[in-house]
């Protein structure tokens, strides 16, 4: 074993009954037992937009938040790479749980070698392990990545929603949803089963709790039909007729979609909910995964007469883009909508420039909110999926 494996293995063990607010104390002290002179954890706050410093005692709150568009810090964060200050005395380090961006470790030395950065990636990688295992049952963590207070029905879809960004070596599925901390009837899922990848995108009407409510109702029924070897359509069979029996009167849009990561085989139900759009090769394919509109979920029609499946076969770097409606009619103060060119242009650019599916949806999220003087008035939420065998 070498001195980084003792190390980090020693880390392990004194994190087992620790509590979320000694995990900084913990990464740094066994960052001095590396060779470091003091480290730092930094978490994303929900919106994407500031580095927020985990508390440590030691510490002022001197560089507390860090702007993600214009530090170094959000620098490492954007791009997932080392990012190393010009004097080559400070590093920093990208936390990324699978590959989900959590956020950025900073480190402070003499100078980094490459067994420094070495030892300094394996550190923030345990460090990013034991953030997201605490913040399931810390408060801190969570009130530490938010900026003001949620509304219910915000505190109830996030309680819900999966990761933002899930994948293997053949596919990303990464989403984003607007207005954070006042989502109403939005709500995304993605996961995997035996090499398939399951997307769903959810779109309760209303914009209160009770449409909050019907989004989770939908998300529960979504994952107990699939879990229980359901196929897409006893899915949306299956959240019709709940919401049909307990929550009457209340409608609900949704795309259901399966792709196989072995052969790029789209499946996909649609209830009433724009298309997704197929993007192939820098720009999108006309009316590709344009079917039959089926009607929206809430009315009971399903239960007897399950909604049609759908076909396509994509190619290697195919991605397939899912949005809500609040997306699109999203107006600016002068009444220009922020429209389905406007959507795909933004992606295709993003991405063009090298950016990441994480990266590319949150920067057509600032542009989204930019368009609507950062005030949406309708739920926006975005699910971008690539197949890249």
């Amino acid at each position: 074993m070498t001195v980084d494996d003792s190390v980090l293995t020693a880390l392990l063990e004194e994190s087992r009954q620790a509590s979320a607010r000694d995990v900084p104390v913990l990464v740094d002290t066994a960052a001095r037992r590396l060779g470091l002179h003091h480290t730092r954890l930094y978490v994303s706050d929900v919106q994407e937009t500031l580095l927020i410093a985990l508390p440590q005692p030691a510490d002022t709150e001197q560089d507390a938040e860090l702007p993600i568009d214009s530090s170094l810090g959000g620098l490492a964060y954007r791009t997932e790479e080392v990012r190393l200050s010009r004097d080559g005395t400070t590093a920093w380090v990208p936390m990324t749980d699978g590959i989900e961006r959590v956020g950025v470790m900073r480190a402070t030395a003499s100078g980094f070698t490459p067994g420094a950065l070495r030892a300094c990636r394996g550190l923030a990688g345990l460090a990013t392990l034991l953030v997201v295992s605490k913040g399931t049952y810390s408060d801190l963590l969570v009130e530490r990545a938010r900026t003001r207070r949620m509304s219910i029905q915000a505190e109830l879809l996030w309680a819900f929603l999966p990761p933002r960004t899930v994948g293997t070596a053949r596919i990303t599925s990464s989403a984003v949803l607007e207005p954070a901390y006042d989502i109403g009837g939005d709500a995304f899922d993605h996961s995997f089963t035996d090499g398939v990848l399951h997307l769903t995108l959810l779109d309760a009407m209303g914009h209160d709790l009770a449409s909050g409510g019907a989004s989770a109702v939908g998300l529960a029924a979504c994952r107990s039909t699939r879990r229980a070897g359901g196929s897409l359509t006893d899915i949306a069979t299956a959240i019709d007729r709940t919401l049909n029996q307990w929550m009457p009167q209340r409608l609900m849009t949704a795309v259901f979609g399966h792709l196989d990561s072995a052969d790029g085989e789209f499946t996909w139900v649609n209830c009433g909910h724009p298309p997704p759009l197929l993007i192939r090769e820098g720009r999108v394919v006309p009316r590709a995964l344009e079917r039959h509109p089926q009607l929206p979920l809430g009315f009971g029609f399903h239960s007897g007469a399950p909604p049609t499946l759908h076909r396509a076969r994509l190619q290697p770097g195919d991605r397939v883009l899912l949005y809500s409606d609040g997306v699109t009619e999203a107006r600016s103060r002068d009444g220009e909508l922020f429209g389905e060119q406007r959507l795909t242009d933004t992606v295709i650019r993003s991405t063009a420039s090298g950016d990441t599916a994480p990266e590319a949806l949150r920067r057509l999220l600032q542009d989204l909110l930019h368009h609507q003087d950062q005030r949406l008035h309708d739920d926006a939420t975005i699910l971008l999926t690539e197949w890249h065998p």
